[in-house]
């Protein structure tokens, strides 16, 4: 076999998994979007055959052999070629470690906790949910074993969403923050001036609300062509390939900020895929580098371009325009503090900016208590409340608002969690380092950014996975990571918000 013949069945290979990785990806879409609430029988079966077919494809020695072949003649293939295999053999070296019926029943199994979480937040039902959740995580930590027994599971699982992590570098990382951040949420309490967000809660009309999403998405650059919005119980972006990218919000009546913030987090994401060089389509190197690096860009158009103040006063005239009533006699000012009033809460995606990585802390506790078995998936609602009462001083009323509001877990997403917050450390850093190229308020109140995007894209997204974390980081900002830059930020904006001297 010449090294042509075997570039051209990667190629083959590549097409032929992605084509499968689509179909999945369209019935789970369709799933929380569209489907009849009790569909999702039927549903297990077709994923539980299409994933058997995919893993057939792709985890077989043939497919081993395959990649082997290319690394020995790595000296023949492009710096595209030589990383498009070394992610492959990744993954491959995951997957092939998992039985193919195991394989089958745990797509299985993650089809019907979505079913069952979605019923068991609708109901507050934690004790329906609980059975899932423990195979999820027995399967999790069962897996581990295989991919790389002399690892601590958890560190497997953080891996797989951000490359080279682990609860040491986390456990740094969040006593960093915690040491920066909470004296600062403490002087608010004490010493901050008082911020009115009454206005914010009234009964806002849910078609004036998608107006705004049509707007948000237009002000963002997002192509309307290639990315959709849809409705959901849990937001979230899902992406084909960079010319079908789909986003998610939800609206609530009583809160339009809650799907405006929505948007703009998910149009952030969509950014970055529709965005992605064309020569990775169908590749395993489109999309996003890491959750981290993917969540840095919806964090940083939700915070840092969104909760503006420059960004305020670009949608104010628009906000009035399909509020008039609920926003008579507020100034963008007004608006703008409210939007960002620090208030420890309940809900993680209604967080404000300087309590949010509270709620991350939070599930990030709880997950390595899972990993580690020190907790029993009864006891999550107990622990739940009580780590929300240590980190955030807030009682839970309920599990809905609790441990079943987040639909991560019911993916088999964990370890997902940290992505949130390294990557609003990743954003700060990258602001920083966008600032000394653009005026990024003046782009924002004017309307225009696209040049945001432009500098964005030049410097990260066009790389879709090509480039690790920190080769990005030093691209794009010329160092590697430093969250100093997260806390300094913080404790700028919300010292200058509160009047703190």
């Amino acid at each position: 076999m010449t090294v042509q013949e075997a570039l051209k069945q990667l190629t083959e290979l590549e097409k032929t998994r992605h084509a499968y990785e689509h179909a999945i990806g369209l019935i789970y879409c369709d799933a929380v979007t569209a489907a009849p609430e009790d569909s999702g029988r039927g549903r297990g079966e077709t994923l539980g055959t299409l994933s058997g077919l995919s893993y057939e494809v792709f985890a077989n020695p043939q497919v081993g052999g395959l990649l082997a072949f290319l690394r020995e003649h790595s000296g023949e293939l492009t710096p595209l070629q030589n990383r498009q295999v070394e992610m492959l053999n990744r993954e491959y070296e995951r997957i092939s470690k998992v039985p193919q019926a195991e394989y089958v029943q745990y797509a299985q199994l993650l089809n019907e906790a979505d079913t069952v979480w979605h019923r068991a937040k609708r109901d507050n039902d934690f004790p329906s949910f609980a059975p899932c959740l423990k195979q999820i995580v027995e399967t999790q930590r069962r897996f581990a074993g295989y991919f790389d027994p002399a690892r601590d599971p958890y560190d497997v699982s953080l891996d797989e969403y951000e490359r080279g992590l682990d609860q040491a570098q986390l456990d740094r990382f969040f006593s960093a923050l915690r040491e920066k951040l909470a004296p600062l949420v403490h002087r608010i309490q004490a010493e901050g001036a008082p911020v009115d967000d009454s206005f914010l809660h009234q009964e806002f009309p849910i078609a004036q609300q998608r107006a705004l999403s049509d707007y948000l998405m237009e002000l963002m650059t997002i192509d309307r062509s290639h990315c959709s919005i849809g409705e959901t119980e849990h937001p979230f972006t899902t992406n084909f390939n960079k010319y079908d990218v789909r986003i998610t919000t939800k609206y609530h009546l009583d809160d339009m900020t809650n799907s405006l913030f929505s948007v703009v987090h998910e149009g952030g994401h969509a950014l970055y895929e529709l965005h992605t060089g064309d020569e990775l389509m169908n590749t395993c190197l489109a999309g996003g580098a890491t959750m981290g690096i993917h969540e840095s860009q919806s964090r940083l158009f939700e915070n840092m371009i969104g909760r503006s103040e420059a960004f305020v006063e670009r949608i104010f005239p628009k906000l009035l325009e399909l509020f008039p009533e609920q926003l008579k006699g507020v100034t963008p000012r007004q608006f703008y503090r409210a939007i960002n009033k620090c208030e420890p809460s309940l809900i993680r995606i209604e967080a404000d900016e300087l309590t949010y990585p509270l709620h991350i802390m939070v599930r990030y506790d709880i997950e390595k208590l899972l990993f580690a078995g020190e907790i029993s998936i009864d006891e999550l609602p107990r622990i739940w409340a009580e780590k929300m009462k240590e980190y955030l001083g807030v009682e839970v009323p309920d599990d809905r608002r609790g441990v079943l509001q987040d639909s991560h877990w019911s993916g088999g997403s964990l370890g997902y969690f940290p992505s949130y917050a390294i990557g609003s450390a990743y954003a700060a850093q990258i602001v920083d380092a966008m600032s000394r190229d653009l005026d990024v308020p003046a782009l924002v109140r004017e309307g225009n950014l696209a040049p945001i995007v432009e500098w964005l894209t030049q410097r990260i997204y066009q790389y879709g996975k090509a480039k690790d974390p920190d080769e990005l980081l030093r691209i794009a900002t010329g160092k590697s990571f430093d969250p100093t830059y997260y806390t300094d930020y913080l404790t700028r904006k919300y010292s200058a918000i509160y009047n703190l001297k």
